[in-house]
């Protein structure tokens, strides 16, 4: 592998410190007024990356990430607030945090780690719940702690000013953290965990088939973006000195959305391609709010003329550019060249190392989904070594088959074993840690990312990661692919996408390998190749292979057995001479003559 994701990284992180640097620089040279503005331009940007490291990464819109940012002010301003002042204007604070008094780095440190813990109790809670239901959740959940922030009186002074906070958030204070925050949010973009959850936005059934513990990741970018936004929420209330529970209400979340919308979730590039956009924007209208003189001609004032701006910028990005200004690529990935295959890992051969000799058996599978039953009584052994092909009329429960087999559907009656280990109600990550990879019938590639991390993300989810990146290459070279490792997966040939799919799944190192109708949407050409690949592969890895297709030929060529549904149930099972000429076949699939 080329170290282009090296230089890409290093061309960022780079290139955030020095327009960092360079801006602060700018601003001091030009008066207290512009370095007021640059410094809270960069608590929003920290702000903007907390909220995008989740939001971008997982897909899941927040609308509850103020709430850390809250808790992040108050408690950093508990913390540093004069004892004496503490004793004067909150007087039933314990005598513990009465007499506290910390530095402002330490009560930063402090909040960032106290908001981790709250996130980290609500996003065990919040994790149960996807895609809509998740963000209302949310906004519940900045509903909730803007309530508890008011009723706490004792502690916060209420829906009152929260004054006297030391005023330490300097302009290089602001720029060094958001430094630390814009890297922190690019590093983990492109680490495991960030291309795991990348996945999972991408297609949640498909991460979860190669592996991808999908509830995991989304907490672990959860707790990090909520301690992000706690260091903004630190940085503002030091740098205002006082503030009250509607700064971190519905005002500011319009607002950091906005340019978190507009410069693009799925990039540290699109956070401050949409931070710097909004800020000018409202910069210039908070000067016409008041009223203007346009070439002599006197303009009233406008109530409200700042957030109708920000609205109208967010519905054109929606229309115009709905990945935000900055697209789907961070900005140095549009100049490096992207991955390449390297000289190891040649053959196929190395794609297996340990094939479990245990058979799957699915005992008596009964699935049914209110009153229809789409499969009656249905057992099926998958060997390793063995091409085994499923078959029927559309309808006949083969999908539903394999989703039972592989985890994805929970059979309604019946077990799941492998071995001596029962996979009847294992997730699909799990399944995938147990040898058994798949396709789907529909093909589920992660569309915006490239060939070779569809291929990586399953190789470094799967068998604890141990030889990712030769497993990835070998599988991508089994499969013929490796002129496209560097595009987008979306940007293929159907018959190259099926490739893909393919190839991802061989990266989880599986024993048995479930293909649902791989030759769909191929010429004659393609799926011959397809099959010559799968007779190779099952040679030499050993490999077991259970294939759903509707191309006869292609399955009496290419399976050793074969099982055939026919409204769920299994009419037939045998060698493929033996299905030929078996009538209960004949007549499932020509009906009666």
């Amino acid at each position: 592998m080329t170290t282009s994701p090296a230089r890409h990284l290093i061309a960022s992180l780079l290139g955030i410190i020095a327009l960092s640097l360079i801006a602060t620089l700018v601003a001091t040279t030009l008066g207290p007024a512009s370095e007021r503005i640059l410094t809270v331009f960069f608590i929003s940007l920290i702000a903007v990356v907390g909220m995008g490291l989740y939001s971008g990464n997982s897909g899941i819109l927040s609308f509850g990430h103020l709430s850390f940012m809250g808790i992040g002010a108050y408690v950093s301003g508990l913390l540093t607030l004069p004892a004496q002042m503490k004793m004067a204007t909150l007087p039933k604070l314990p005598d513990w945090l009465a007499g506290t008094e910390t530095g402002f780095l330490t009560a930063v440190l402090i909040a960032v780690l106290v908001t981790s813990v709250v996130a980290l109790v609500v996003g065990l809670a919040l994790n149960r719940l996807e895609g809509s239901a998740a963000t209302i959740a949310t906004l519940g959940l900045l509903i909730i702690t803007h309530g508890v922030i008011i009723g706490w009186r004792d502690v916060t002074r209420g829906s009152q000013s929260f004054f006297g906070v030391p005023r330490e958030t300097t302009l290089w204070a602001a720029a060094i953290f958001c430094i630390l925050a814009l890297i922190t949010a690019r590093l983990y973009r492109d680490s495991v965990s960030g291309l795991r959850l990348r996945a999972g936005r991408e297609n949640a059934i498909a991460a979860s088939a190669v592996g991808v513990n999908i509830r995991k990741e989304r907490l672990i970018a959860w707790v990090l973006s909520a301690a992000i936004m706690a260091l903004s929420g630190a940085l503002i209330g030091h740098f205002l000195g006082a503030f009250s529970p509607k700064k971190f209400y519905f005002a500011d979340t319009f607002l950091l959305l906005a340019m978190l919308i507009v410069g693009g979730m799925s990039t540290v590039t699109g956070a401050i391609t949409g931070a710097v956009t909004i800020t000018l924007v409202t910069e210039v209208l908070r000067r016409f709010e008041g009223g203007f003189n346009l070439a002599g001609l006197e303009m009233p004032a406008v109530f409200g003329t700042t957030q109708i701006g920000i609205g109208l910028i967010i519905l054109f990005a929606m229309f115009r550019k709905p990945e935000g200004l900055a697209g789907l690529k961070e900005l140095e990935e549009r100049f490096f060249p992207a991955h390449k295959l390297g000289a190891a890992a040649q053959g196929a051969g190395d794609t297996v190392k340990n094939v479990d000799p245990a058979p799957l058996e699915g005992k008596n599978l009964t699935m049914r989904f209110g009153g229809l039953v789409a499969v009656k009584d249905v057992s099926i052994t998958v060997s390793s070594g063995e091409i085994l092909g499923l078959i029927g009329p559309n309808g006949s429960g083969k999908t539903t088959l394999l989703n039972m087999l592989s985890g994805v559907l929970a059979p309604s009656e019946g077990t799941v074993l492998r071995g001596n280990t029962d996979l009847t109600n294992a997730q699909p990550y799990e399944v995938a840690n147990h040898g058994i990879a798949r396709t789907f019938q529909n093909i589920r590639l992660f569309d915006t990312l490239t060939v070779y991390q569809n291929v990586l993300i399953a190789a470094l989810s799967t068998n604890k990661g141990e030889r990712a990146t030769q497993r990835c290459e070998v599988a991508i070279r089994a499969m013929g692919i490796g002129p496209h490792a560097g595009s987008d997966a979306n940007t293929l040939s159907y018959g190259d996408q099926r490739r893909v799919e393919i190839a991802r799944a061989l990266a989880c190192e599986p024993s048995l390998l479930f293909l649902d109708e791989p030759a769909a949407g191929m010429n004659r050409e393609e799926t011959d190749d397809l099959m010559a690949t799968l007779q190779k592969l099952t040679r030499e890895l050993g490999l077991g292979v259970l294939i759903v297709d509707h191309d006869l030929k292609l399955i009496n060529q290419l399976c050793d057995r074969i099982i055939v549904l026919n409204e769920g149930a299994e009419i037939a099972q045998g060698d493929p001479a033996e299905i030929r000429k078996n009538p209960a076949v004949i007549e499932a699939y020509l009906g009666h003559s």
